[in-house]
Parts: C-alpha cells; sequence; structure tokens
C-alpha cells in the first residue's frame, strides 16, 4: 500500500511528544494543535473520498497499540492530560497530581483527571472501516498516539464512552457550540490520513460546518 502523505512512521509520534512537551513548559495549552479554519475544512471535506463503510472484521483496538511511551516517564495519555487541562502539576511519573479539566463534548468539569478519558476524534472502530484496516500495527500505533493533529482530547468519562465507535451522523457533542470545532477536527485527521467517509457521515460533517 502507498502511504499517506503525512504518515511515516510511529517515529513521527515521539519527535511531536518530545516537542510538546518541551512547548508546555508546565502551562496547559487546553485544545488539540492543528484544528483548521472553518474554510479550510471545507475544501479538506470536499476532497475526502465519499465510500460506504468497510467491514469490522478483524477488528481489535490491540491493532492500535496505545498509550506509546515518551520522554520524562510520560505515555500519550499523561501527555494530552497536560496539554488539556488547567494548572496541571505532575509527579516524577508524569501522571497529573493537581489540575482541573473541562470537557468540551458535554460541558463537565473535574480536577480529578481519571475522570477524563482521551478521546481519538476520529474512533479507532471508524479508522478501522474507513481505511486503517490496510494499514500495518506501525502506522496504526502513530495514528492511535497522533499529538501533532486534532485526534486526541481530553473529555468527560461518560462523552467518551457514549460516543463510542459513532460517526457525526451517529454521535454529536451535546454542546451544540461545539460542533464547528468537533466538525472542523474530525475532517482534519481524515484528510490527514486519506481515510473515507460514508455519506451519511459527509452530510453530517456538512451540516455541522453549517454552525461556523
Amino acid at each position: 500500500m502507498t502511504l499517506p502523505r503525512t504518515f511515516r512512521n510511529s517515529a513521527l509520534v515521539v519527535s511531536a511528544a518530545t516537542a510538546l512537551t518541551l512547548s508546555l513548559g508546565g502551562t496547559a495549552v487546553a485544545e488539540p494543535p492543528g484544528i483548521p479554519t472553518p474554510t479550510e475544512a471545507e475544501a479538506q471535506l470536499a476532497e475526502l473520498t465519499v465510500a460506504a463503510d468497510g467491514s469490522m472484521d478483524g477488528y481489535d483496538r490491540d491493532l492500535f497499540p496505545h498509550w506509546s511511551s515518551h520522554d520524562d516517564n510520560c505515555n500519550t495519555r499523561e501527555l494530552v492530560l497536560e496539554r488539556d487541562g488547567d494548572s496541571v502539576e505532575t509527579g516524577n511519573d508524569c501522571y497529573p497530581t493537581d489540575g482541573d479539566w473541562y470537557s468540551e463534548y458535554d460541558g463537565e468539569t473535574s480536577s480529578d483527571p481519571s475522570e477524563f478519558h482521551i478521546d481519538h476524534v476520529v474512533p479507532l472502530g471508524n479508522a478501522w472501516v474507513s481505511g486503517a484496516a490496510e494499514w500495518t500495527t506501525d502506522e496504526r500505533e502513530a495514528f492511535a498516539n497522533d499529538l501533532s493533529a486534532p485526534q486526541l482530547i481530553a473529555v468527560s468519562a461518560g462523552s467518551n464512552m457514549s460516543k463510542s465507535d459513532d460517526d457525526p451522523a451517529e454521535w454529536q457533542p451535546s454542546v451544540e457550540e461545539y460542533h464547528c470545532t468537533y466538525a472542523s477536527m474530525w475532517i482534519t485527521v481524515k484528510h490527514k490520513y486519506e481515510l473515507t467517509v460514508d455519506e451519511a457521515e459527509h452530510a453530517a460533517l456538512e451540516d455541522m460546518l453549517a454552525t461556523c
């Protein structure tokens, strides 16, 4: 298979994580990187291939290894918790010892990091049926730990479990004001990894962008 244009290997994840750690300097960034403008998202949506979803046969979350280890005893989950929280402090093991988190999906807040999940904006199961079934394990690991695109976000456990592997035709954040941003993130991740969208998904993304 021909690798997607921005897809090389899991080493990119490590270098992105290192850059993130350096840029944080102990201060939370509060949102994923690389969110396109609505105009950019519209252009990217027009370039996506519309096709029926493939089969879930053979799918297993373990085929998308996460959370990858990084520098300073950190893993991907811990880096996202630090990035997306407010006034986050961490211990020597990189796990947050203090901080506050706000879930963009449903408006929930917590000072307990265990109550927040790291959501894959494009779920692993959806990625599988839209192209990732043909990837290598290393490629799927890079996707599941991508810190350079808006693919990972800290949200409430309830919203993450409610979403599961659904696409925007099946699930959308309950905070309607976030629909524009959510659609933009979804589109740019699918565009980066050259994943397909089905017809209902495409229509839902168009409707969400119309709220921008």
